[in-house]
């Protein structure tokens, strides 16, 4: 093959099928891989989604003989530079100054890398996020703004930002991404990808990190078959894993095709909360996606948990949003081998680990039962009767670069702005559901935004059937920026 047929290889076709065509000998682990870094280096200048490069190391994995034979032999991948996706002789900068500066380098992969690896991936480097993964954009002081391939003067969301610019533009198929509050359905409606929060327990996920419960590890991806086969490799769980769920009792690409019958699914088109105005085309991806999902047969109907949001849960997600902060800089800490400073993270953040710091162990068990209460009568209402449910992903479309970063005069002036980002994808992070965003509408000015589709704990299944049917209804996989 010439070098551009390899390199157009990485837009047209999804991760799944470039391991088959490695695996039929049609093309070799090195030349994606020198694909994938020639593409990041042509288009990360302009979207800064990659802040690491591991290139000799991902040409040196490329063409070992052990190399592993997987489903995804030889197909490049990007790791999200948070917590949970460490990978050995790499940095890890968690978004902050102070780790720029001092990186910390793990001398291990961390277990969802090495299931990564296992499955034949070659990984070629690491993606900028928000400071701790605090905020849906991805806008650190320590690495700079990461930019929407469909718009650069855009965001591309958070925490995954750098992970779905960097697969929308073409530099890999697949990301790893993590979601503690919508971080990896928030971007993947942003930059027009399939984003999938599986249930918790569902992926393994570091224990020292996750005493929440809140985040869960997947990928962003450009296909419905992508985001099921990755999962059958990664939803493994380990010895340390706070949370667990039982094994799936079939792969997930089985889902993949399969009918789901009629489903009934409730539709929520409106904000649910007075204070979050719902933008209307946001409202429209939600309102296409029903027409579509009747006229496969699904019956639709305008329904929803009575109280998707309220103000009791609000408040007890962030004071254990704030005391998640003060953990992160407790292990910022340790990490740097000395007391964290204000010049180490941004204003926002060593504020809000104040506060955490400051609650009580009163004020913790409070927010934990009210979430506890909040989850049951959350999910009574899929127990009444309905299959799915079917929201907007955000509220709003992607935000203008700048528009939700912290000021110093004004730490927190951008956190009011970013609740329309999370106020249709928290709740599920703290009901522990599955939730898949899924790229169904464009705005006027080309910007994607997403639907999401909602299904009771450890029904991913039926969340992939459905966007299955969705994505053959509605191809998206053909859509792609033009930088």
């Amino acid at each position: 093959m010439s070098d551009t047929t390899i390199a157009n290889l990485l837009t047209e076709q999804d991760a799944t099928g470039l391991g088959a065509l490695v695996s039929q000998g049609e093309i070799t682990p090195l030349e994606l891989t020198e694909a994938a870094i020639a593409r990041i280096e042509a288009a990360n200048p302009a979207l800064n989604a990659v802040i690491h490069k591991s290139f000799d190391k991902a040409l040196d994995a490329a063409q070992s003989p052990d190399l592993p034979d997987g489903p995804f032999t030889g197909v490049p991948m990007l790791l999200k530079d948070l917590w949970a996706a460490n990978s050995a002789g790499d940095p890890n900068c968690l978004g902050t100054r102070g780790l720029r500066r001092t990186p910390f380098i793990h001398s291990a992969d961390s277990n969802i890398v090495s299931l990564y690896r296992q499955a034949g991936f070659v990984i070629a480097g690491r993606t900028n996020t928000p400071e701790f993964g605090l905020m849906p954009t991805t806008e650190p002081l320590a690495f700079g703004p990461t930019r929407n391939p469909w718009n650069t003067d855009y965001g591309a969301g958070g925490s995954s930002g750098g992970a779905a610019a960097a697969v929308a533009a073409g530099m890999v198929p697949a990301a790893h991404a993590s979601d503690g509050g919508g971080s990896i359905r928030i971007p993947a409606a942003m930059c027009g990808l399939v984003g999938l929060k599986p249930s918790r327990g569902r992926v393994t996920m570091d224990a020292t990190i996750n005493a929440s419960g809140f985040s869960v590890q997947h990928v962003v991806c450009r296909t419905v078959r992508d985001s099921a086969a990755i999962l059958d490799v990664s939803a493994k769980n380990f010895p340390d894993d706070n949370f667990t769920l039982p094994p799936s009792e079939q792969p997930f690409s089985k889902a993949v095709g399969s009918d789901p019958g009629s489903l009934r699914i409730g539709l929520l088109d409106t904000s649910p909360r007075p204070v979050v105005e719902l933008h209307p085309q946001c409202a429209e991806a939600a309102r296409k996606t029903a027409g579509l999902l009747e006229e496969l047969g699904h019956k639709v109907e305008l329904a929803g948990p009575q109280e998707l949001v309220t103000d009791e849960a609000t408040v007890a997600f962030g004071i254990l949003w704030s005391t998640g902060a003060a953990v992160d800089m407790a292990v910022l800490s340790e990490r740097l081998g000395r007391e964290v400073t204000e010049e180490d993270v941004e204003p926002a953040t060593w504020r809000m680990a104040q506060q955490g710091a400051d609650l009580s162990e009163q004020d913790v068990q409070f927010a934990q039962d009210t979430l506890a209460q909040y989850s049951q009568n959350c999910l009574s209402w899929w127990d009444s009767g309905f299959d799915l449910l079917l929201t907007p992903t955000t509220a709003l479309p992607p935000p203008r670069i700048g528009d939700l970063a912290a000021l110093h005069e004004d730490p927190f002036q951008g956190l009011p702005k970013a609740i329309p980002y999370a106020t249709f994808t928290a709740p599920f992070n703290i009901t522990g559901q599955p939730a898949i965003s899924l790229p169904m509408h464009f705005t006027p000015e080309g910007l994607p935004v997403g639907a999401q589709l909602v299904a009771n704990l450890g029904r991913e299944d039926l969340l992939l059937a459905v966007a299955a049917q969705l994505e053959y209804a509605a191809p998206w996989s053909g859509q792609a920026p033009s930088l």
